[in-house]
């Protein structure tokens, strides 16, 4: 494993920089204002899953919940 986080460092250094370069020119800020604006507006397939991913996300939080108050109740 050792011998990985020289390059698993270079990349990240090079992922940030990659980012704020993008973040930084004024390409970059139409590119991921492009990008956002893509994603307030997702075509029909993707409100569906979104949808179910949502519920599915309720349904765990629930379940959750009702776990931590019976641990709560036992202990």
């Amino acid at each position: 494993m050792r011998k990985w986080y020289l390059p698993l460092t270079v990349l990240g250094v090079a992922g940030v920089a990659g980012v704020a370069a993008l973040v930084l020119s004024e390409r970059g800020r139409e590119s991921v204002a492009r990008m956002l604006g893509r994603l307030e507006d997702p075509p029909e397939p993707f409100r569906g899953w979104n949808d179910a991913a949502q519920r599915e996300m309720e349904r765990l939080q629930d379940a959750l919940e009702r776990l931590s108050n019976s641990l709560n109740v036992a202990g």
